[in-house]
């Protein structure tokens, strides 16, 4: 189906959770919106796909934790259909041994739970999660507004620095050296000083560097501490996590429904083939069927290598800025394996009088040695034969995802290549999904037989379906190197580009990736604030 329009206010490139929330909120501002999505369905990578008949998986994304209750509230998305069931517990370790442990959400209870494995780390948890949680506090404002930007000088520059201050008042010298240690520390060092039992540490490793490069000792891995425990949720709790009732999908389905009545039109099936760039100013797009729409703002949702070496035409962009782009660190360490199955994996050691709700997930990582080790295998091209897999059963908190009898079971898989170093994921595809099954069934015997479906999406399956450059999630590694003023490049970390009217909506601006909607959120406020003040005049048709 064809725009309804040849000229839009503001038009945005893929229907991802970021697209949609900045679509949203130029709509509400009066702008004439248009949703370009060259999927047959919106989502991006937050969806809810059929893998079997009648059974629908979170192909992608699959737990829903840091999206923005500001969002959640202005837009509205719970009368647009969303709802989130709090994961409790929101973490839970079967060891080889047997033992299960949980984290529940209600602190004391996760403490009782944690005196088992150590009394001393269990007290060392109290006084460090106090710590953790007051750090996260400070970082939280700074996911809904532009970084700072070192490069501005006089009085702008000036008040650049006077925001920054103003969010880390009251922060106390010691805590200042905590935040810089978390930005630049590694995760294990940080776990070894503090706790002696080796599963208390690996409890705090299996919520932390999931989709990163490096393992648990590389420097900057701590920093997964802090991002976890920012607040999520319409209740707005620090290390928030939950089960989107209808999958993953009903987020962004939420999304584009509030889209809608905001005023903005969403077209799928409509692949946008480049960025129209004259006089170095964006004016449109042109999609691959020759279709050429118009307007005075295009927002990227797609990554930067994406938009900048895809989209755009090299003769538009500087020489430097293209380099920096080129060399963004990406190739995406991770895959997913979603099945359906006759019955629920029966975990050895999980307690059966427990509700259904509560045997929802379960990570598969022994220790801080064995990614250290499945990283170390990954990095030079080799699928690990033991692979650290984190398992969702979504069916037995969503009863809408599969007819009575069957199950869902969503898996994503921490450290495998996206380049093989023998052959290609073609060939290997199912070899990966054989070896996920006999790691389940290290810890649920009874899964093998219990397969009634199985779908494999290899980092090059990432990038061929999903559109994300290298199968990477989050549009580029969560270094330090590419974080705050950093992402994507230097100089240019406030959502603008080197085209005027041309902005980035996606995960590969700040603050990154994960289901947020903040880079949507933020690039729709530059793209409102520099529309009053001149920059770029609204079109009309």
């Amino acid at each position: 189906m064809p725009p309804q329009r040849k000229s839009y206010d503001a038009i945005v490139i893929g229907a991802g959770h970021n697209g949609l929330t900045a679509a949203a909120y130029l709509s509400r501002a009066g702008f004439s919106t248009l949703v370009l999505e060259r999927r047959e369905i919106v989502g991006g990578c937050c969806v809810t796909e059929e893998i079997a008949p009648g059974c629908r998986a979170s192909t992608t994304s699959y737990i829903a934790s840091m999206l923005r209750p500001t969002i959640i509230h202005d837009l509205d998305l719970r009368a647009h259909g969303l709802k989130m069931v709090p994961c409790d517990p929101g973490l839970l370790v079967p060891f080889p041994d047997g033992q299960v442990v949980p984290w529940w959400a209600d602190r004391d209870r996760a403490i009782a739970e944690f005196r088992k494995l150590s009394p001393r780390d269990a007290d060392t948890f109290v006084r460090v999660d106090d710590q953790l949680k007051k750090l996260a506090r400070y970082l939280q404002p700074f996911f809904l507004e532009p970084p700072p930007d070192p490069g501005r000088r006089g009085a702008a520059g000036w008040l650049e620095l006077l925001r920054v201050s103003k969010r880390l008042r009251g922060m106390k010298g010691e805590e200042a050296a905590q935040l810089v240690s978390f930005l630049t520390g590694s995760l294990g060092d940080f776990l070894d000083r503090r706790y002696e039992s080796e599963k208390m540490k690996t409890m705090f490793l299996a919520n932390n560097v999931y989709g990163k490069h490096g393992g648990p000792y590389d420097a900057g891995s701590a920093l997964g501490l802090l991002f976890h425990l920012l607040s999520g949720g319409d209740g707005e709790i620090q290390g928030f996590c939950g089960h989107v009732i209808g999958g993953m999908g009903a987020i962004t389905q939420a999304l584009a429904s509030a889209c809608r009545k905001a005023g903005a039109e969403i077209l799928t099936s409509a692949p946008v083939a480049k960025v129209d760039v004259r006089d170095s100013r964006a004016r449109g797009v042109v999609l691959e069927d020759g279709t050429e729409i118009s307007a005075r703002f295009v927002l990227s949702n797609a990554d930067p290598k994406r938009t900048f070496l895809g989209l755009v035409e090299a003769r538009e962009l500087p020489g430097d800025f293209r380099h920096a782009i080129a060399g963004i660190k990406m190739a995406g360490p991770c895959a997913k394996v979603n099945f359906v199955l006759s019955e629920e994996p029966r975990l050895t050691g999980m307690p059966r009088e427990w509700p259904a709700s509560q045997r929802s997930l379960f990570t598969l990582l022994p220790s801080l040695e064995f990614a250290e080790r499945c990283y170390d295998i990954a990095k030079f091209g080799e699928i690990p034969e033991e692979l650290w897999v984190d398992c969702v059963v979504a069916s037995n908190v969503d009863s809408t995802l599969a007819p009575p009898g069957k199950h869902i079971m969503t898996t994503f898989i921490q450290y495998v290549p996206y380049k093989l170093r023998h052959g290609i994921w073609d060939e290997n595809r199912e070899l990966l999904g054989d070896r996920v099954v006999r790691k389940i069934a290290q810890y649920a015997p009874n899964l093998p037989n219990s397969i009634i479906a199985r779908q494999v999406l290899t980092p090059l399956d990432l990038e061929r379906t999903y559109g994300l450059t290298e199968g990477n999630i989050f549009h580029g590694d969560l270094s330090l190197e590419q974080l705050f003023f950093m992402r994507p490049v230097a100089g240019w970390a406030q959502y603008r580009t080197p085209i005027a009217g041309l902005y980035l909506c996606g995960a590969g601006a700040h603050p990154g990736g994960g289901v947020t909607g903040a880079p949507g959120y933020n690039a729709a406020h530059q793209v409102l604030r520099d529309s009053k003040r001149g920059k770029a005049k609204v079109a009309h048709a």
